[in-house]
C-alpha cells in the first residue's frame, strides 16, 4: 500500500502559488517557464517529424480510387474543351449566317426599289422637261400659273420619294466624263470647259447605293481641230 501511494504521488502535478513579495517566486516561475518551453519544443519536433503521405503509402483500394478520379478529371476536362470549341464554331457560323441574310435582304430591297424606280424615271423626266421649257409670262392667266405651280409640286414630291428610297442623282455638268456613269450622246468643242468634260445634261442619271440605276445622257466637250 505504501508503494502505491508513492507511485501516485510521483505522477501528480505539483501546483504552487507564488507570492509577489516572496523573492523565491521569480526563480520558481522562471524554472516553470523553462520546463514548459522544453515540453512544447519536444511536442513540435514530434509533429514536424511526420512525413507526407505518398501514393506508394496508400493501400490498393485507395490507390485505385485516386487513379480513377484523375482519369475522370482528365476526361471531363477534354469534354469541356471540346464543348467550348464547338460553341465557338457554332457562334462563328451563326454570325456568318446573320451577315449573309442581312446582305441578301439589302440586295433584294435595292433590286425591288430599282425596278419600281425605272418605271417612275420617265415620268420624272417628262415633268422636268415640261418645267424647263415652260416660261411663265406676265400675260398668262392666274389659272395657268396655279396649274404650273401644281406641276412643280408634283415634280418635287416625286424627287423626294426617290430620295427617300435611297435613289440619288448622278452629278454630271462640269464633271470629267466617266463612261461608267455617263453616256455621251453628243461631243462638240467648248471654250468654257476642258476636253472630255460634261457640258450639258440631256437626261439625268441615277444610282441606288453603289449600284448604277441609269447612266446620265450627256454632251461632252471635245478638242478643237486647231489644238491638235
Amino acid at each position: 500500500m505504501a508503494s502505491d501511494r508513492k507511485q501516485k504521488q510521483s505522477n501528480s502535478i505539483p501546483i504552487r502559488f507564488f507570492d509577489e513579495d516572496d523573492p523565491r517566486s521569480s526563480e520558481d516561475e522562471a524554472e516553470f517557464e523553462e520546463r514548459t518551453s522544453a515540453d512544447s519544443g519536444a511536442t513540435g519536433s514530434g509533429l514536424s517529424d511526420l512525413e507526407p503521405v505518398h501514393e506508394s503509402d496508400l493501400g490498393g483500394p485507395d490507390l485505385a480510387e485516386l487513379v480513377a478520379s484523375r482519369s475522370e478529371l482528365k476526361r471531363l476536362q477534354a469534354a469541356l474543351a471540346e464543348a467550348l470549341e464547338g460553341l465557338a464554331r457554332r457562334q462563328a457560323d451563326f454570325e456568318n449566317y446573320r451577315k449573309r441574310i442581312e446582305r441578301e435582304r439589302g440586295e433584294a430591297h435595292n433590286r425591288i426599289v430599282a425596278d419600281v424606280a425605272r418605271k417612275l424615271l420617265p415620268v420624272v423626266d417628262n415633268l422636268a422637261r415640261a418645267l424647263e421649257h415652260e416660261r411663265v409670262e406676265e400675260t398668262e392667266s392666274a389659272e395657268f400659273r396655279h396649274f404650273l405651280h401644281g406641276v412643280q409640286l408634283i415634280s418635287k414630291q416625286l424627287n423626294d420619294v426617290l430620295e427617300s428610297l435611297g435613289i440619288q442623282p448622278i452629278a454630271s455638268i462640269g464633271e470629267p466624263f466617266d463612261p461608267h456613269i455617263h453616256e455621251a450622246v453628243v461631243t462638240e468643242p467648248s471654250d468654257k470647259y476642258e476636253p472630255d468634260t460634261v457640258t450639258e445634261e440631256l437626261a439625268r442619271g441615277y444610282r441606288i447605293g453603289d449600284r448604277l440605276l441609269r447612266p446620265a445622257m450627256v454632251k461632252v466637250s471635245a478638242r478643237r481641230a486647231d489644238d491638235e
